[in-house]
């Protein structure tokens, strides 16, 4: 049930105040968005970000140290949650998207495939806002899944402007950082056919709601670049 989650949630996401973080040390060539590194704030929630809660009550975000570097921690225990961040850019400047994860619980059975166990541990969502942006926003999401192959490309059966490309399954271990390199121009162009608009926003996403079980997961800081 992503596709309807998030469909939900762009309006409030769209209406919300551009934030955007350069990251001016690295040049003109890296446009960085960072979960972590300005801690978290009074609202539990990484400072610049904000939360949509989709189903169930309460979201556990936390910011830890992992070889004394700072990073991302989602626990979901039967709920969905994500949180989001604002962006303004031309994809075409800066088409590959690079970052790191760790998925430490599946939730048992999770399928993107089937409506009634659509759950995953770890999600990445890069949104292209098109008019009416509440209801014809596109959406290229990244996902680490449980039981469908990798290497798929999956359109979400709730929403058909949610289209997935899955990375990882449960083949990959569990508890290892994982390194991903995408080409976000061509991902778009591949999963919807046409040249994207602008990026409107990011969204961290985990879920277990469907799967009434528990899924836990990690995230780095994250990169949009030039090749």
């Amino acid at each position: 049930m992503v596709g309807i989650r998030l469909s939900r949630a762009l309006l409030i996401l769209l209406l919300a105040p551009i934030v955007f973080t350069a990251d001016t040390s690295a040049g003109e060539d890296v446009l960085i968005v960072d979960p972590v590194s300005a801690g978290l704030g009074a609202d539990g929630l990484p400072n610049g970000w904000a939360l949509k809660q989709w189903f169930g009550g309460g979201h556990d975000v936390r910011i830890e140290k992992n070889d004394d570097k700072p990073v991302l921690h989602l626990v979901s225990k039967g709920n969905s949650f994500g949180i989001y961040k604002n962006l303004n850019f031309d994809i075409h400047d800066f088409p590959y998207l690079s970052w790191r994860w760790k998925v430490t619980v599946l939730p048992p059975g999770g399928d993107v495939r089937n409506k009634k166990t659509d759950d995953q541990a770890a999600q990445v969502y890069v949104l292209f806002p098109k008019f009416p942006s509440a209801v014809n926003t596109r959406l290229v999401g990244y996902i680490w899944e449980n039981l469908t192959p990798k290497g798929l490309h999956v359109t979400s059966q709730k929403s058909s402007n949610t289209r997935y490309v899955v990375l990882r399954n449960h083949s990959d271990p569990l508890g290892q950082w994982q390194e991903e390199k995408r080409d976000v121009l061509q991902d778009y162009r591949d999963l919807f056919g046409e040249e994207p608009p602008s990026v409107g926003g990011i969204t961290l996403m985990i879920d277990s709601d469907d799967t009434k079980s528990t899924a836990e997961s990690f995230f780095d800081i994250l990169r949009f670049h030039k090749e």
